[in-house]
């Protein structure tokens, strides 16, 4: 299973720079809002009332303004929110 996920984690690696389109060796460690918008789907808009609401435990980094996302945790959000089928248990 651990080298399953290292797979996964790779290969959304390579999503997310296409995403951001950028190779994936230079896809930059972090994102601003828009950028993780472009990696995970959501609207910037939506991912800000994630923010304000705590509804998903989605680390980000704030200083002052400025938002900005870490590549790893959004890659790490998305393999935890995976589900085979509805009956899938949430993370």
């Amino acid at each position: 299973m651990h080298s399953e996920n290292n797979q996964l984690f790779t290969e959304l690696l390579a999503e997310a720079a296409n995403s951001l389109g950028v190779p994936v060796d230079n896809l930059p460690a972090e994102v601003d809002q828009d950028g993780a918008s472009k990696i995970l789907g959501p609207s910037a808009r939506t991912l800000a009332i994630w923010r304000s609401t705590g509804r998903y435990n989605l680390p980000y980094i704030k200083a002052g303004r400025l938002v900005r996302y870490r590549v790893k945790n959004l890659i790490e959000f998305k393999i935890r929110r995976m589900r085979q089928h509805t009956g899938d248990s949430a993370a």
